[in-house]
């Protein structure tokens, strides 16, 4: 069994040492919560929500994707030799 150390590092802030002791009692409490809150909503409300983040997350990559290669593109064209 590997023994853990529950002393927080030194260089962390004090906010950081006060929840490092109780962080995975938090983390049970707020996905308790999270889900409590999930089953009590109605399930086409939830499938649209799902399917919002799920349609917004690759729309949102393509977008950056797009501004980045214009980005590039303007950035080569004012590079002397390349037309």
């Amino acid at each position: 069994m590997v023994e853990r150390n529950y002393e927080p590092p030194a260089n962390w802030m004090e906010w950081e040492k006060r929840y490092f002791t109780s962080y995975d009692s938090l983390i049970c409490e707020m996905m308790g919560f999270l889900q409590s809150q999930l089953m009590d909503t109605r399930p086409g409300l939830a499938l649209g929500f799902i399917a919002l983040i799920s349609l917004s997350v690759p729309m949102a990559t393509a977008m950056m994707f797009f501004h980045f290669s214009e980005m590039f593109k303007t950035a080569l064209d004012g590079l002397p030799g390349l037309n």
